[in-house]
């Protein structure tokens, strides 16, 4: 799911993909199935009111695996 290009660009945590895509600054939103529905909600909301594209991860362990971290994630962001 994750090029090489994408993991140079990629930032993880919500406060940053929040930052990311309210700033027009994201090219493309991963969001864990699983995580709490407030960071779900709100990312979804912003990603929809900007036009960015959300790939759902089944689990935040899956997507921590994908963005090369030992714990999970929420979420993650790649930058334009």
């Amino acid at each position: 799911m994750l090029s090489d290009i994408d993991k140079e660009n990629l930032m993880v945590g919500y406060k940053q993909t929040i930052r990311a895509i309210n700033d027009g600054q994201a090219s493309r939103v991963f969001l864990a199935e699983e995580c709490e529905d407030k960071i779900r909600l709100t990312v979804e909301n912003a990603a929809a009111e900007h036009g960015t594209e959300v790939v759902y991860v089944r689990t935040m362990r899956e997507l921590g695996s994908m963005c090369g971290i030992e714990v999970g994630a929420s979420c993650a962001v790649v930058l334009n």
